[in-house]
């Protein structure tokens, strides 16, 4: 018996440092792997190496994940939502809602990266990189001339997750990089700024081989993205005014060979680089981070109720798997489905019915046909802004010359959640700045205004292309409205100057200020600041009476 006993006992002690071991094995990163002296296969992935470069540990004897570029398998084709439900079985982690909200981000993107297919890497030859020669120069020697880059349309979304330490940044990318569907090919993961100093390294090296007058970012960006369709950078910085100057050239040219990028980092993208040398020229690398990226804040922040905050912004384009989700999880915070489940509900206006599809507590859902495709007017608006304090509205269209109708009774909406203080999530195809014009409509105001101001945006920087200058136009309202007094497309002053308010108080009603206030999130105040709000929301609708 005690022989039996005594076996029992081993037998269990074997099968723990089994398990510790099986455990280990998952969670092996590409350092440890570069490190190890034995070979080992992680369970559920296979890697293959095809590239490790070593890195100096820091000083402070902190090790600092290597580059490393792998060919990536996994023959359970597992999602980060299900390798996290595993973990958290195995008790390896604890279920946190706000960790799993974010997941599903992760998840959205597992899915659009599965059915991706990274288009083949174009070299630009070094000719091409050299500066421009005469005008004589240039007749003999046309195939110089240099190409705008354009970034795919069917580029999936990357993701930006940033919060404070502790907030399980470093987890989360592990979770996504570790189940990264099997058409990925190649993946790299890299702290950035080990990033950055190599690309500074091969800039180096390509001034010493062909001259400092080469432009050499569009060869290292091609480079990079030949071994990366997916590139994932830890702790995002930006601190080094040289890092500055070349970051959104080279991140656009990445996004341009179909690179597709996620990254931590321990601030907003708003907060980049604040207060650094020339960050003017810095801002241009923002609006693409933003316009390009899913900005998650991972800071779990949640209102009286314990409901986690959407760790997404109120925004959301284009309209890809991920917007469904987007517009589910908002509506499910600014709802109250456990009381009030999603139902259909009819107001009534002047006599006529308005039909809202989904309702839930004090928010609204409509697709952007059913709200505006409509014959709706600033009246219906005025009774779902008396009965309603948020609204989702999907499927929003880029609104160009041949739907002016449709972008004057969105305007009219607008205005109306504006003035009523009111929530509006959004799932639009095309970014803010497109959404009443399109790109091409905007750089034609650009390009024959006689207005000194607008020409001189576009020739301030020759390194911008004309997208980047109208962006920046479109987000001086002064500017905006001397560009559009020279514009056509619009019928009169008092449309124009419509126009260019919907955009700023869409900008506006996006602040995280706007989204919060009245909702009772606890380090606002809780359930007594969402009574307060309350109080200053029915005086607004007497007054609309």
């Amino acid at each position: 018996m005690a022989n039996a006993i005594q076996e029992f006992r081993l037998f269990l002690k074997a099968a723990h440092r089994w398990r510790r071991a099986y455990e280990t094995s998952r969670n092996l990163c590409t350092e440890c792997m570069h490190n190890s002296r034995r070979p080992v296969i992680g369970l559920g992935e296979t890697w293959s190496r095809r590239r490790v470069k070593s890195t100096r540990r820091p000083k402070s004897g902190l090790s600092v994940r290597s580059y490393a570029t792998v060919t990536h398998q996994n023959p359970h084709a597992r999602g980060p939502l299900e390798e996290y439900g595993e973990r958290v079985y195995a008790g390896r982690l604890r279920e946190d809602e706000h960790q799993r909200t974010i997941i599903q981000s992760l998840q959205d993107l597992h899915e659009s990266l599965a059915e991706y297919r990274p288009p083949k890497v174009i070299h630009p030859t070094v000719e091409s990189l050299k500066p421009r020669r005469s005008l004589l120069g240039s007749l003999f020697h046309p195939g110089s001339k240099k190409h705008k880059l354009q970034i795919p349309t069917n580029l999936p979304k990357g993701l930006y997750m940033y919060g404070d330490v502790g907030s399980g940044k470093t987890m989360l990318m592990d979770l996504f990089y570790d189940t990264l569907p099997n058409n990925i090919q190649s993946k790299t993961r890299i702290h950035f700024h080990n990033f950055m100093q190599d690309v500074h390294k091969e800039l180096h090296k390509m001034a010493m081989a062909h001259g400092n007058d080469l432009d050499g970012i569009p060869f290292v960006a091609a480079s990079i993205a030949e071994r990366s369709s997916v590139l994932c950078f830890d702790e995002f910085q930006v601190t080094d005014v040289a890092d500055a100057m070349i970051l959104r050239r080279l991140i656009e040219a990445l996004m341009a060979h179909g690179c597709v990028l996620v990254t931590t980092s321990n601030r907003h993208p708003t907060d980049l680089y604040k207060n650094g040398i020339q960050r003017q020229s810095f801002v241009p690398c923002i609006t693409l981070l933003q316009r390009q990226l899913r900005v998650l804040n991972l800071d779990s922040e949640t209102d009286y109720r314990k409901i986690p905050r959407p760790p997404s912004g109120v925004y959301h384009h284009p309209l890809d798997k991920a917007a469904s989700s987007h517009a589910d999880r908002w509506f499910r915070f600014l709802g109250n489905p456990e009381l009030d489940p999603p139902h259909p509900q009819t107001l009534s206006v002047w006599g006529r019915d308005v039909q809202v599809p989904l309702a839930s507590g004090r928010c609204a859902r409509f697709t952007f046909n059913e709200l505006i495709g409509r014959a709706t007017g600033a009246a219906d608006y005025l009774e779902l802004m008396r009965s309603f304090e948020a609204f989702v509205v999907t499927d929003v269209p880029g609104m160009t010359l041949r739907e002016r109708d449709w972008a004057r009774r969105f305007i009219t909406f607008i205005d109306a959640v504006y003035e009523s203080r009111a929530k509006l999530v959004l799932t639009t195809a095309v970014p803010l700045q497109n959404l009443f014009m399109s790109e091409d409509e905007l750089s034609q105001i650009v390009h024959s205004s006689p207005n000194s101001d607008v020409q001189k945006t576009l020739h301030d920087d020759s390194g911008q292309d004309v997208e980047s200058a109208t962006r920046m136009m479109m987000d001086d309202l002064g500017l905006s409205m001397a560009a559009l007094k020279d514009s056509s497309l619009f019928s009169g002053d008092e449309e124009r100057f419509a126009f260019a308010r919907a955009l700023s108080r869409l900008s506006e009603m996006g602040s995280q200020e706007w989204v919060e206030r009245g909702l009772g999130m606890e380090q606002r105040g809780g359930k007594e600041e969402k009574e307060g709000w309350q109080v200053v929301r029915s005086r607004w609708r007497e007054d609309s009476l």
